[in-house]
C-alpha cells in the first residue's frame, strides 16, 4: 500500500506541475501560454507573407504541442479574435454572441505587422527540445510590448488560477513610458466589448471592476442596448433578462437580436413600462451589470507568482531594456565587422597585396605570405585577420579587383561609421532610446487600439429600494390560482425580490417565486396563509390530534426550502385548527364535557411555546377533547 501511495502522491505532483507551468498558466515574460507560444513560433517560421490555412498551421504547430489539433485551433481562434497579433479572413466567430469559427480548412490566419516587429527575434530566444526532441521550440518570446497585460488571460490549474483583464494598448505603452521617466501612472482595463467600467476596487488587479452596458433610448418604450460587459454575449444577456422577467423583476413586451458587425438589443416595453425607469432594473437584476473579480497569476523563474499590474509593467520595462540593448551590441558588432571587412579588402586591393600571391606556389605558403603582407596595416583595423579573413580575400575575383571604386567603398564605411556611431550612443543612454522605440510602436500602432471601454464611478443600486415598488399577487381561492395577473379581493403585497410562502390547510406548504398566474390547488386544500418568505416570520400553530382530539401547539420559522417543493408543518395524524403570525396571542380554549369534569376552558398563551423546527412536534397543552377556539387577548 505503501509503495502505490507514492506512486499517487508522484503522479500527482508531477501532473499539477505538467498543468500549472506547461498549459493552464501564462509566462510573465511573454504572456503566452505554451500552446498560444508555439503558433505563434510556428507562424513565424512559416511566414511567406501569404495567408495560411489554419488546419495546416495546427497540423504543424503538432510537432510541438502534443495534444492534439482541436485545442490548437481553439486556442488560435481565442488568440486572432483578441485583435493584436494575427490577421484572419474568413469566419473566426463572434466572442460578442458567442457563435464559434468555421471548420479550420476553411479559415485562414498569419502573423500581423506588430507581432512580427515585436515578438522575434531568434538571437535574443532562448530555445528547449519539444515533447519528442525532435525539434527545438522557445522558452519564452524576447516580446517587447506587455503582451501579458494587453491580451489578459484566463486558465483554472490545480489548486489555483489565474484572470487577467486585458487593458489598452496605448494607455500601456504611455505607462512604460512614464515608468522610464520616474513619473506616477495609472492603467485600468479596456475591453473590446466596451461597456462602462467602474475600476475604483481594482486595486493593481488584486480586487474588481464592475461594468455596464451601454444603453441607448429611441423613444420612452424601447431600450437598446449597444455595448455589453466584458465575459458575457448577446446570448447570455437575452437569457438573463428573459430570466428576469418569469421571476417578475421587470417587465417587457419583447425582445430582439439584431447584431451582425456590431451588437444590437432590442427591448419592447409594456403598457405602464417606460425606458427611463427600467434602466435601473435592468442593471440590478441581469447581466447588464456584472462584477469581475482578478487574480494576477503567471509562470515567472518556473513557479506560480502573483503580481501586480505596476510590478509586471516594471518587469517588462526592464526586460525591453534588456532586449534593445541586446538587440545593439549586436548591430554594433554587426557594423564593427562589416566595416573591418570593407577596410581589409580596400587595404589588400589599393597596396595591391594581391600582387606578392601571384608566384606563390603552395596553398599553405599563400595564407602565410597574406599574414605577413598585412602586418604593417595592423593599426589600422580593429583587429589582427585570422585565417577566415585571409579566405575571404583570397575569394575576391579578379573582375572586383580591377573594377574596384576605392573613394565607394570609402563612402561605405564612412556610412556604417555614422550607424556605429548612432548604435553606440544609444546603448550609452539605453533609457531614451526604450522611450524612442516606446513612442514609435505608439506612433505606428497606437490609433488602432482607441480605448472602448468607459471610465465612469458607478453608484450602487440598492436592490431592496428598487424592488419596494410594491407587487400585488392576488389569490383566487375557488379557482386555485395566484399570481400578478389574478384578479381578487384577496390579494397580498410583495416587493419582486420576495418568494412567496403559501402554507395550505392540510398542514402542507411550498415557496415559489412570484408568478404571473399559476394554479396552486395540488391537493383541492386552500391556501390558509400567503406571503413573503422572509425567514423571519413567526408562524404559531394550534392542532389537535385526528384520534384523540387532544390540543398542541406549535412555533416556527420557514428558514430553508427548495423552489417549488413540498413541505409539512404538520405530519398526515394532525389537524389545523389555527394559525397566525401575530404577538401576544391568547386563546381561549373550550373542551368537550365530560363526566367530572369541573374545567371546561383554558387560556393559552401561545408566545409560551418555544421555537423549534418547522417538522418538529407540539406541545400538548390538555389531555381533553377539544371542541371550541376563541382569540381571547392579542397585542396585533
Amino acid at each position: 500500500m505503501d509503495d502505490i501511495k507514492h506512486v499517487y502522491k508522484d503522479n500527482y505532483l508531477r501532473y499539477a506541475s505538467y498543468v500549472i507551468l506547461d498549459r493552464a498558466i501564462p509566462h510573465v515574460i511573454d504572456g503566452l501560454k505554451p500552446v498560444q507560444r508555439r503558433i505563434l513560433w510556428m507562424l513565424f517560421k512559416m511566414d511567406d507573407g501569404k495567408l495560411h490555412k489554419v488546419a495546416n498551421v495546427a497540423g504543424q504547430t503538432m510537432a510541438l504541442h502534443p495534444h492534439g489539433d482541436a485545442p490548437i485551433i481553439d486556442a488560435l481562434v481565442n488568440l486572432a479574435n483578441k485583435g493584436y497579433l494575427l490577421d484572419m479572413q474568413g469566419n473566426f466567430g463572434n466572442p460578442h454572441t458567442g457563435d464559434p469559427a468555421a471548420a479550420a480548412r476553411y479559415i485562414e490566419t498569419r502573423l500581423g505587422e506588430m507581432a512580427r516587429e515585436t515578438l522575434f527575434n531568434p538571437a535574443l530566444t532562448e530555445f528547449t527540445p519539444s515533447y519528442d526532441g525532435r525539434a527545438q521550440e522557445p522558452v519564452t518570446l524576447p516580446a517587447k510590448i506587455p503582451l501579458l497585460l494587453m491580451q489578459g488571460a484566463e486558465g483554472i490549474a490545480v489548486g489555483m488560477s489565474t484572470k487577467i483583464l486585458p487593458h489598452n494598448f496605448q494607455e500601456l505603452l504611455k505607462a512604460e513610458i512614464a515608468i522610464l521617466e520616474n513619473k506616477p501612472f495609472k492603467v485600468y482595463p479596456d475591453f473590446p466589448s466596451g461597456g462602462t467600467m467602474d475600476p475604483t476596487e481594482y486595486d493593481q488587479g488584486r480586487g474588481k471592476v464592475k461594468l455596464r452596458a451601454k444603453m441607448t433610448s429611441p423613444d420612452e418604450k424601447t431600450l437598446v442596448i449597444t455595448e455589453i460587459c466584458h465575459g458575457t454575449t448577446t446570448e447570455s444577456v437575452i437569457r438573463s433578462i428573459d430570466e428576469a422577467a418569469k421571476r417578475g423583476k421587470i417587465k417587457i413586451d419583447s425582445i430582439n437580436d439584431y447584431t451582425a458587425e456590431k451588437i444590437e438589443i432590442e427591448i419592447k416595453l409594456p403598457r405602464g413600462q417606460y425606458a427611463d425607469k427600467i434602466i435601473d432594473q435592468l442593471y440590478a437584476f441581469t447581466d447588464c451589470e456584472v462584477s469581475i473579480s482578478t487574480q494576477l497569476l503567471s509562470i515567472r523563474d518556473q513557479m506560480p507568482w502573483e503580481g501586480t499590474v505596476d510590478g509586471i509593467l516594471k518587469l517588462h520595462v526592464e526586460l525591453l531594456q534588456g532586449y534593445l540593448k541586446k538587440e545593439l551590441e549586436i548591430e554594433r558588432d554587426r557594423l564593427l565587422e562589416k566595416i573591418f571587412e570593407k577596410t581589409l579588402e580596400q587595404i589588400f586591393i589599393e597596396n595591391r597585396l594581391y600582387k606578392q600571391i601571384e608566384n606563390v606556389a603552395s596553398f599553405d605558403k599563400l595564407h602565410s605570405t597574406i599574414e605577413t603582407s598585412l602586418k604593417p596595416y595592423h593599426k589600422q583595423l580593429a583587429r589582427i585577420p585570422n585565417r577566415e579573413d585571409q579566405d575571404r580575400l583570397l575569394a575576391i575575383p579578379i573582375r572586383r579587383i580591377s573594377r574596384f571604386d576605392i573613394e565607394k567603398n570609402q563612402d561605405d564605411i564612412s556610412a556604417l561609421d555614422k550607424k556605429l556611431m548612432e548604435a553606440e550612443k544609444d546603448l550609452k543612454n539605453i533609457k531614451k532610446f526604450t522611450i524612442n522605440y516606446l513612442q514609435s510602436l505608439l506612433k505606428k500602432y497606437g490609433d488602432l487600439f482607441p480605448r472602448r471601454t468607459k471610465i465612469k464611478e458607478i453608484e450602487v443600486i440598492d436592490k431592496r429600494e428598487i424592488a419596494k415598488k410594491i407587487v400585488k399577487v392576488g389569490y383566487d381561492s375557488e379557482s386555485g390560482y395566484i399570481g400578478t395577473k389574478v384578479s381578487s379581493p384577496q390579494t397580498v403585497e410583495c416587493s419582486s425580490l420576495d418568494k412567496l410562502l403559501i402554507l395550505f390547510k392540510d398542514g402542507s406548504y411550498q415557496v415559489m417565486n412570484i408568478p404571473d398566474k399559476q394554479y396552486i390547488h395540488t391537493k383541492k386544500v386552500p391556501a390558509i396563509w400567503i406571503g413573503p418568505a422572509d425567514k423571519e416570520t413567526i408562524f404559531r400553530v394550534l392542532y389537535k390530534d385526528k384520534k384523540t382530539n387532544y390540543p398542541y401547539v406549535k412555533r416556527f420559522i420557514v428558514k430553508q426550502f427548495i423552489l417549488e417543493k413540498e413541505y409539512s408543518f404538520l405530519d398526515d395524524e394532525s389537524k389545523l385548527e389555527f394559525i397566525s403570525t401575530h404577538k401576544g396571542l391568547v386563546l381561549l380554549l373550550t373542551f368537550k364535557p365530560k363526566a367530572r369534569q369541573k374545567v371546561n376552558k383554558l387560556e393559552c398563551t401561545l408566545d409560551e411555546v418555544a421555537i423549534k423546527g418547522v417538522s418538529a412536534k407540539g406541545v400538548r397543552i390538555a389531555n381533553r377533547e377539544l371542541k371550541t377556539i376563541k382569540i381571547y387577548k392579542s397585542e396585533g
